[in-house]
């Protein structure tokens, strides 16, 4: 018992002695820097006063300033650049189409020969817009014309298991390719001969772009209903087109004054016209017979 009280005494004496507080985990920051050694901002302020040192120094400002007159100077640049090689206004003219400017064309291309007034018309000595004028061309029909026959390319080549993004990628490239040198020697052509019009790159790729309608034709022809069909159409779309562009620029294109020179200008430019004409027969050929058999 007397052990028993003894134990119990010295254990009561132990419990009065306060224990010393454990230190803190984490230091309190809510008020801002802590007073204690190594503490930490509180959030938010190391942005406020990295924004606040930034803003006052002028080395910094200087800099951003700099900077901005870099990225401004380098965008004018760049319009610049693109409006001396490609004109912006010119080419929204050749897009501005509608629904029906473009089945009216297509039927152009198809059947023209049932066409009278071949002239462009003007409007206060612009030409109008191609959704006022069926003479004037575009390159919205090019354009979309090239994009489904390299998608009818593909399907031709996969009917006949012959797909390979490859071969795709060859046809594509292939067709672009003699699109190019055809507008050059048209070019080259227009300067030897001299010739006086208002004819600029993009009239001579959208003439030169036409013929792949011509070509899709044909392509789905040959698919439907074999080879004899493929060069039924082909005759008959190359017909149609020959016919196009020898009216379109002799009439719309180089215009009457063109046409009141000297007599070997004539026929230089009846020269270039006509071998323009023969010229799209083998190009649509040559692009298309390896896809039908």
């Amino acid at each position: 018992m007397a052990y028993h009280s003894g134990y119990g005494a010295h254990g009561s004496k132990h419990r009065a002695r306060a224990a010393p507080d454990p230190p803190p985990l984490f230091d309190d920051t809510s008020g801002g820097y802590s007073s204690q050694p190594g503490g930490y901002p509180a959030p938010g302020a190391d942005v406020a006063f990295s924004v606040n040192h930034l803003l006052g120094d002028p080395m910094a400002n200087v800099a951003m300033a700099y900077g901005s007159s870099i990225a401004s100077h380098g965008k004018d640049m760049v319009h610049k650049e693109l409006h001396r090689f490609v004109s912006v206004n010119k080419l929204k003219y050749f897009f501005a189409v509608d629904t029906a400017y473009v089945a009216k064309k297509l039927g152009l291309l198809v059947f023209p020969y049932t066409h009278q007034n071949w002239e462009v018309q003007y409007s206060r000595d612009v030409p109008l817009p191609p959704r006022q004028d069926l003479n004037a061309p575009d390159l919205y029909i090019p354009t979309m014309a090239f994009i489904t026959y390299v998608l009818l390319a593909g399907m031709a080549l996969g009917i006949q298991k012959r797909f390979s993004p490859e071969v795709l990628g060859l046809c594509a490239s292939t067709a672009l390719v003699w699109v190019v040198m055809e507008v050059l020697a048209l070019l080259l052509g227009l300067y030897l001969a001299t010739v006086r019009s208002d004819l600029s790159t993009f009239h001579l790729l959208a003439y030169s772009g036409y013929k792949y309608v011509g070509m899709i034709l044909s392509v789905l022809t040959g698919l439907l209903f074999g080879s004899d069909g493929y060069y039924v159409a082909l005759a008959w779309t190359s017909s149609a087109l020959m016919y196009f562009i020898v009216r379109s620029l002799r009439t719309a294109a180089l215009g009457p004054d063109s046409m009141g020179g000297p007599v070997p200008r004539q026929r230089l430019q009846l020269y270039l016209t006509l071998g323009a004409a023969a010229f799209q027969p083998l190009i649509i050929y040559w692009l298309t017979f390896h896809l039908v058999r």
